[in-house]
């Protein structure tokens, strides 16, 4: 399969929605990380994302509109607090999951009967819903179990020859996945943090609570091992780790928080002002530039978790084999 890359441009817009309305897969950018989308009322075309990204069926995708009516459309009911949280919070990073109607095809959730909707803040992504006419199922644009991907280059690195059509628009502002709170629950639940802290959410929900960290669950990205870079990420620790490997930080990555340290062989700071907001953008994006420097693995220090530190420290977490260790020129993990 030959792969367009189209401009972000009403044309290439008209381009990549006409793709959609003839059941085919388009890889988009939203303000959280790429898409790769298809009609969400196609069980058909729905199976083509699956396919390209060798996706489980068991993982549930989120449906992307245009509108908060376009939401109760796939809804069975949208009780007042769904309302209110569209309100606050839409367009924007909030996934929100209650009983699906009987349109919605079961591929899309995975047999679950609820589904996660969302309205991106992109106006890519909602003029290409609003040009296709439909709903938009769309995990994110790469290989299952991956990095996100935050621009188009990664998806074309991922994905190229799988997709009918990316469109290329450059650099995702918040860079990390929605978050998914799910209304069919009491209390709401946070079934994965993500680009809406917690925090702001409390100010509608005071009491919303934050999922074990296992999964599946009706959320996609919960699984134990997920956003996983093909070099082996270690999470740092603060003491030494038992049955540890060794090894040169020459040869080591570092993704730090604030600050650089020396003799570590490439780093990647998320922020020098220990900006949590400007961290998680640049989380996937450090993330890709370290696996492709051809190291033997990458350290990654925590960061705060609060705001959006909990949804960096979620993904790291999911992402990291194990723990690690440095001691002065060494690295020591466990595997």
């Amino acid at each position: 399969m030959e792969t367009q890359v189209l401009a972000p441009d009403e044309e290439g817009i008209a381009a990549a929605a006409e793709v959609l309305r003839r059941k085919g897969i388009v890889a988009f950018p939203t303000e959280t990380v790429y898409g790769l989308g298809a009609d969400a009322l196609s069980a058909r075309a729905v199976a083509r994302v699956f396919a390209a990204k060798e996706r489980p069926r068991f993982d549930p995708v989120i449906v992307h509109v245009a509108s908060p009516d376009e939401a109760g459309w796939l809804w069975a009911s949208v009780p007042p607090l769904a309302k209110e949280l569209m309100d606050r919070f839409w367009p924007g990073p909030l996934t929100l999951v209650l009983p699906r109607r009987r349109r919605v095809p079961g591929i899309v959730t995975a047999g679950l009967p609820t589904v996660g909707v969302r309205m991106p803040d992109h106006p890519v992504a909602l003029g290409l819903i609003r040009a296709a006419g439909r709903p938009i199922a769309a995990p994110s644009a790469n290989r299952f179990g991956r990095l996100s991907p935050t621009h188009h280059d990664d998806v074309l690195d991922q994905l190229r020859g799988r997709v009918d059509a990316v469109l290329a628009a450059g650099r995702t502002r918040v860079g990390i996945e929605s978050t998914v709170l799910s209304l069919a629950e009491d209390p709401p639940v946070v079934l994965r943090p993500g680009g809406t802290p917690l925090e702001a959410l409390r100010e509608v929900v005071p009491n919303v609570r934050l999922a074990p960290p296992t999964g599946p669950s009706a959320s996609p990205g919960t699984l134990p091992r997920h956003y996983v870079p093909a070099t082996p990420l270690y999470l740092l620790d603060t003491g030494p780790v038992g049955g540890a490997e060794v090894v040169d930080r020459s040869r080591c990555g570092l993704l730090a928080f604030q600050r650089a340290w020396e003799g570590f062989a490439q780093v990647e700071v998320l922020s020098p002002t220990g900006d949590l907001v400007e961290a998680a953008a640049r989380l996937f994006s450090a993330l890709h530039r370290l696996d492709r420097g051809g190291l033997a693995a990458i350290v990654a220090e925590p960061v705060p978790e609060e705001g959006l530190g909990v949804a960096i420290m979620d993904r790291l977490r999911r992402a990291a084999s194990a723990r690690a260790y440095v001691a002065g020129q060494e690295v020591w993990w466990t595997r």
